[in-house]
């Protein structure tokens, strides 16, 4: 499967796609207190999740369901109009028995699937219809430093076979950088060993040029992606960075040095983008279309 990231499209592609715009949905995954609804603020520039939601969430745990939550923003990235679709999963992983949460988010994945079957199959197409299809699953695992949980397994292999999953560790922040790097290697280790298909930067070395390759082995390297939320702002040496304070320092949001949410930001609405929405047409939809 060879991965050849927006960044690498030709140029009518990409003139062509800047005129008419983007659409693209990421669903984030995982229980609550890892961090996610600051990733989507932080993700979007925008309070897209409010505290309101939390209420929700808690509502959620009590009834043993999950919510879906969509939100839609638009995004101007570097000139490219983007329509960004956020799939929150507010009580994720709070009850004894998560299965029913599967199937709850499998279920909405394939009924994108299905939605986009039906409306190709029609004579007359919907001229406004919109394409749902989710193109990554951020999957949120906490920050333990030990290694994978049995739901995080389970969960990775099951929802690995209808899209692209990418892991991520939230609050990457609690870890010191010694524990948060063999936190990784111990999760790449589990996702190895238990066979959980992820995204992993997939290339031709025949086919895709030496830049691309680079670009992904660096991207494959920092799998699973640490990353800090923070919609505060502070001005540091003059320049307004987003941050966490504590006595000991300050962690910058977009400091790749920091964490990994700047390179983990860009290859999902930049570089890598169009290589996730082909994959979810060309392998996931094929494999619906053919059960």
């Amino acid at each position: 499967m060879a991965s050849s990231g927006a960044s690498f499209k030709s140029g009518g592609a990409r003139r062509k796609a800047t005129k008419k715009g983007l659409v693209f949905t990421v669903m984030i995954v995982g229980a609550s207190g890892c961090g996610k609804s600051t990733f989507i603020n932080t993700l979007c520039e925008n309070p897209v999740i409010l505290r309101k939601d939390h209420a929700d969430a808690e509502k959620a745990a009590q009834l043993k369901t999950i919510g879906l939550a969509p939100t839609t923003v638009e995004l101007d990235e570097d000139g490219l109009k983007l329509s960004l679709t956020v799939v929150d999963t507010p009580g994720f992983g709070d009850n004894i028995n998560n299965e029913p949460a599967f199937e709850d988010i499998l279920g909405y994945i394939e009924h994108q699937y299905e939605e986009i079957l039906a409306q190709e199959s029609r004579i007359k197409r919907n001229p406004r219809f919109q394409d749902n299809r989710v193109h990554v699953l951020l999957y949120f695992i906490q920050p333990s430093g030990h290694s994978l949980r049995e739901m995080d397994i389970e969960f990775m292999r099951l929802l690995g076979a209808r899209v692209n999953v990418i892991p991520v560790i939230g609050k990457a922040d609690s870890m010191t950088p010694q524990e948060l790097n063999a936190f990784k290697k111990r999760i790449m280790e589990d996702i190895s060993h238990y066979k959980i298909p992820i995204y992993d930067f997939p290339y031709d070395e025949e086919e895709d040029d030496e830049e691309t390759i680079e670009e992904n082995n660096e991207l494959r390297s920092l799998l699973p992606f640490s990353v800090i939320g923070s919609e505060d702002e502070v001005v540091i040496s003059g320049r307004r960075v987003r941050c966490r304070q504590y006595p000991w320092g300050v962690v910058e949001v977009d400091n790749s040095k920091h964490c990994d949410f700047s390179k983990l930001r860009y290859m999902l609405l930049s570089s890598h983008l169009h290589d996730l929405k082909d994959i979810t047409h060309d392998v996931f939809d094929d494999d619906d279309e053919q059960d």
